[in-house]
């Protein structure tokens, strides 16, 4: 029996393409605030790797379904991030590269998997708050959301931070490349009929292309307080 979400739980909902971020401050903001995260772009990695390793096609909708309604993906933060697990089995490098990005990005616009994996994030709305990255949070996931962050950067900026990041782990991978990919998938994230990377209505956009990291927490941490303080919802 499932059982409903507390709607009175607030909910932050920080959108965006790969690389502007936001992964990165969701997990500071929520750090800060005491308040639980989802990665939800990890759990669509997650089922994706799953998929593949299971050859379970795009095509296979009831594969599909039962796939995603019956793994189990768990998140451990660690001092170097989150690591994603299924079955015990640490998948990160896996599901975190370029390839597991593009599995991700081909098996998350299917209906099925959406709809499997809707519940799974709903549910994680729990006391003290949520605050939830991905790029369907606040028009789809938690339309309700207190507060709507939607961060952008140019192609080329965050291929230069991807690439950094990927070579800093070993990864051999060519910038040029990175870039073509990542405006590939854009384009097909943008357009696709599904839940499409677009920002919510009321959502508030924020360019992190000539901003580091820091300076882009200061930025959403003033509009979480300046909506918090408006809206009197409890810190507790």
């Amino acid at each position: 029996m499932r059982v409903p979400a507390d709607l009175t739980v607030p909910v932050l909902a920080i959108d965006g393409p790969s690389g502007t971020g936001k992964g990165t401050i969701a997990g500071q903001v929520a750090k800060h605030l005491g308040w639980h995260t989802l990665d939800s772009g990890a759990l669509y990695r997650a089922i994706a790797f799953l998929a593949v390793e299971n050859r379970i096609g795009p095509g296979d909708t009831d594969g599909l379904e039962a796939l995603a309604k019956s793994s189990v993906v768990e998140f451990a933060v660690t001092l170097d991030g989150v690591n994603i697990l299924v079955d015990n089995r640490n998948i990160t490098d896996e599901v975190r590269s370029e390839a597991g990005g593009k599995n991700a990005s081909i098996y998350a616009k299917i209906p099925v998997v959406r709809e499997a994996l809707l519940y799974r994030q709903q549910a994680m709305r729990t006391a003290p708050g949520l605050v939830a990255d991905g790029r369907d949070m606040g028009t789809v996931v938690f339309p309700d959301a207190f507060l709507k962050v939607f961060l952008e950067a140019s192609a080329t900026v965050r291929a230069q931070r991807r690439h950094k990041q990927l070579r800093g782990k070993g990864f051999d991978v060519k910038l040029r490349a990175l870039e073509r990919e990542i405006a590939e998938r854009d384009e097909q994230d943008r357009n696709r009929t599904v839940s499409p990377l677009v920002p919510a209505a009321d959502a508030i956009v924020l360019d992190t292309s000539e901003k580091d990291i820091a300076q882009v927490f200061t930025d959403v941490m003033q509009l979480v307080d300046e909506r918090l303080a408006s809206k009197e919802v409890s810190l507790t």
